[in-house]
C-alpha cells in the first residue's frame, strides 16, 4: 500500500510561514482576486483562496463581474490594478466566458503583481530556472510536496502527462532542473501507457477520470495526481484510479487532500514575496 502524500498538512505549515512573514510587514500585502461570471467552480475556489487570505494575513480584495462585462472593461480593470500601490497580487480565475482571450489578459498583469506565475516573462523565468519568488503554483506545490517526502529526483525518470503551460510544462522544467529525465506526454501520445510504465515519478495533470490505472504504473513509482474533475455523485476525483493504483505505487497523492490545498498555499506565499519585492523597488 502506497504512502498518501498529504498535501493539506504541508498547506497548514507553508500557510503559517507566510502568516509569520506577513506579520513582520509593515503593512499586509494584498490580493486582487478577479471573477468573471458565476461558475461554480470558479465560485468555490475563489472562497477558498479569500479563506486562505484571511488565515495568512493577506488582504483579499474580490471583483466580482458579470459576464457580459466586455474584455475592454476587464483590460482596464487590470490595468488599474496593476497601478495601486496596496494591491500586490493579481489573480484573474480561468477559465473566463466566451468571448474573452484569455493570453490577452494574462500578459496585462504587470509581471511584478502575477502571483499565478501565467505572464510570459514568468514562464521564461522558469526555462532558466529563476524562479524562486513567484514560481507557477501547482508545480511548484508538487515540488514541495515530494520535498516534504525526502523524495529524491536525481537521475529519476519522470513522466508529465499534459502540457498546458500553466502546469505541465512548467512542472517538466522544474524536475528537470532538479536533475530528472523528464518525458512530457499529452493527449495526442500514441500508447500512453508504454510511457508511464517506464516512469519512477509519474505526475498526471489532463483532468479526465480514470485516465491512469494500476497496469499503467510501474511497481514503486512515485504517483502525483494534478487532476481534478467532478463526479456524477457530486464528489470530486482526479485522474487516476487512486483506490488500484495505490497498491501498485511507492506514494500516492489523494484528491481531494493532495496538491490542491498546497497549490493554493504557495499563491499565499506568492503575494507575500511579491509584496518583499515591491517594497524594494
Amino acid at each position: 500500500m502506497a504512502i498518501i502524500l498529504n498535501g493539506n498538512d504541508l498547506a497548514k505549515k507553508i500557510r503559517t510561514k507566510v502568516k509569520a512573514q506577513v506579520a513582520g510587514m509593515a503593512s499586509p500585502p494584498g490580493l486582487a482576486v478577479v471573477i468573471v461570471g458565476d461558475d461554480p467552480a470558479s465560485r468555490f475556489y475563489v472562497n477558498n483562496k479569500k479563506r486562505d487570505c484571511r488565515i495568512c494575513g493577506i488582504v483579499s480584495h474580490e471583483f466580482a463581474l458579470p459576464e457580459n462585462i466586455g474584455e475592454d472593461k476587464l483590460l482596464a480593470l487590470v490595468h488599474e490594478l496593476n497601478n495601486r500601490p496596496d494591491i500586490h497580487g493579481i489573480l484573474v480565475q480561468f477559465p473566463l466566458p466566451k468571448g474573452y482571450d484569455a493570453k490577452k489578459i494574462i500578459h496585462a498583469i504587470s509581471p511584478d503583481k502575477d502571483v499565478d506565475a501565467f505572464h510570459m516573462l514568468n514562464a521564461g523565468r522558469v526555462l532558466y530556472g529563476e524562479y524562486d519568488f513567484l514560481p507557477h503554483c501547482t508545480p511548484a506545490g508538487v515540488m514541495e510536496l515530494l520535498d516534504e517526502y525526502s523524495i529524491n529526483l536525481k537521475g529519476k525518470h519522470a513522466v508529465v502527462v499534459g502540457a498546458s503551460n500553466v502546469v505541465g510544462k512548467p512542472m517538466a522544467m522544474m524536475l528537470l532542473h532538479r536533475h530528472a529525465t523528464v518525458t512530457i506526454c499529452h493527449i495526442h501520445t500514441v500508447d500512453l501507457a508504454s510511457f508511464t510504465r517506464q516512469a519512477e515519478i509519474l505526475v498526471c495533470a489532463v483532468g479526465k477520470v480514470g485516465l491512469i490505472t494500476a497496469d499503467m504504473v510501474k511497481p514503486g513509482a512515485v504517483v502525483v495526481d494534478i487532476g481534478f474533475n467532478y463526479k456524477e455523485d457530486g464528489g470530486v476525483c482526479g485522474d487516476v484510479d487512486f483506490d488500484a493504483v495505490s497498491q501498485v505505487a511507492s506514494y500516492i497523492t489523494p484528491v481531494p487532500g493532495g496538491v490542491g490545498g498546497v497549490t493554493r498555499a504557495m499563491l499565499m506565499r506568492n503575494t507575500a514575496n511579491a509584496a518583499d519585492m515591491l517594497s524594494c523597488k
